[in-house]
């Protein structure tokens, strides 16, 4: 049988060989043999040397996903079964006390177009290449054997699928099963629903980001002009003693919290009191559920509202906190779309610098990887000129272990998380 050959051209960008994972149409040069989408072809340089081997999907801009760099490796279901299997070996290795986890993060766990997040005994799949698809048993059997879960749950329904020529589809693997899983999370427990939750159910990605707000979420109590006095009580300005434990903690405002795990966090660190807002009335319901089941309702307040409508309208009511954080979702599906993400990423970062207490804290995230690292800087930048305001930095962080990135692929360099002071200017 002949094996399906791609030829690149001879003065393209030397992207495959810097790590990069997809092939574009323009790359190539010709192919030889007949491939079919979604079967595997051989790619070379112009002189025909070996590069990779990957996936075909003619009717795709990535025409070619990068699988393996060996041309020995045969592509059957042992070899789904060994990199799946090291993709968790991974996990466990960096992070050895987490139960719930991305384990398999598409290119960057060289299986290109596959997700898989661990939600304790519970998987749940995304596939977005029509590589993975025609071989879905080859990934769910593989599952099965390394991990036994109770259940398996496929949440291919994204439109990203249509590029590939593959229709959206979601719903049990196998047998059903309750879909609200409770995952732990940095000594907290959070209640996901894998059907019903944004992406896979829940934010894996800002696990260690979360974990970073611990040292600001106190310290706060002198600035609300509490004064404490060698053993005494602390006394607030009008000389009353304070009963509330949480007196030094920080208020503040979670913007697009989604089932509320920056505000989880918060408590859970010491905040004095967190205002969760998202438009999402069912995200609300599970955010005060999970304040309940984690003892931090007396903390915590709920909004179901547009956060630009009520970003825009506390600024008018000179409403502050001490500390603002501001998890959107990707703005920027695509390319085109970027411009007017970057006009809503200042917005909400305008309204939000004005909200924060002098010298207080904005904590501002963006997932779309259209969005450079330098973009969101300049974005910021612009929008701390407009509002009168300079920032300090803090720390600035991307995904955690459990989402890998490769050095020749930006795009799976996504996430960008940013902790500043805010000054008057």
């Amino acid at each position: 049988m002949t094996v399906p050959k791609a030829f690149l051209k001879q003065n393209r960008k030397k992207r495959l060989e810097q790590g990069h994972p997809w092939v574009y149409p323009g790359e190539i040069e010709t192919i030889e043999g007949d491939p079919q989408g979604g079967d595997i072809i051989h790619i070379f340089n112009h002189v025909g040397h070996f590069l990779a081997k990957g996936f075909y999907n003619p009717l795709s801009q990535l025409i070619i996903r990068i699988l393996t760099y060996s041309e020995q490796v045969e592509v059957d279901e042992n070899l789904f079964l060994d990199k799946i299997e090291q993709a968790w070996k991974r996990r466990k290795w960096l992070s050895p006390e987490i139960s719930s986890c991305r384990v398999v993060h598409g290119e960057a766990d060289f299986l290109p177009g596959l997700i898989i997040d661990k939600y304790e005994d519970v998987l749940v799949v995304q596939i977005l290449s029509l590589g993975i698809e025609v071989r879905r048993q080859w990934v769910y059997n593989s599952l099965r054997k390394i991990f036994n879960p109770r259940g398996i749950y496929e949440r291919s329904d994204v439109p990203v699928r249509r590029l590939e020529g593959l229709e959206e589809r979601e719903g049990f693997v196998d047998e059903p099963f309750d879909t609200q899983v409770t995952v732990r999370e940095n000594g907290l427990s959070i209640v996901v629903d894998v059907a019903e939750g944004q992406k896979t159910g829940y934010f894996f990605d800002q696990r260690e980001n979360r974990a970073a707000l611990k040292p600001l979420m106190t310290g706060w109590g002198a600035r609300h002009g509490i004064k404490v006095e060698g053993d005494g009580p602390p006394i607030d300005a009008k000389g009353r003693e304070l009963k509330n434990p949480f007196w030094d903690g920080a208020e503040v405002l979670d913007c697009f919290s989604h089932t509320g795990s920056f505000m989880l966090h918060a408590c859970l660190f010491g905040a004095k009191k967190v205002t969760c807002l998202d438009i999402s009335e069912k995200a609300i319901e599970m955010a005060r559920g999970n304040a309940l089941l984690n003892g931090f309702l007396h903390r915590t307040e709920f909004v179901a509202a547009n956060a630009f409508d009520f970003l825009r309208e506390k600024v008018k009511d000179k409403k502050t906190w001490d500390i603002v954080i501001l998890d959107p979702p990707a703005f920027a599906k695509n390319r085109k779309a970027l411009e007017g993400a970057v006009r809503g990423y200042k917005e909400i970062n305008l309204q939000g610098m004005k909200m924060v207490r002098e010298g207080g804290i904005l904590v501002t995230a963006s997932c779309s990887y259209h969005l450079s690292a330098a973009r969101f800087l300049n974005m910021l930048q612009d929008a701390a000129m407009d509002a009168h305001k300079v920032l300090r930095l803090i720390e600035f962080r991307r995904a955690g272990l459990d989402h890998p990135v490769l050095l020749g692929s930006e795009e799976t360099d996504y996430l960008k998380f940013a902790i500043y002071e805010v000054f008057s200017r």
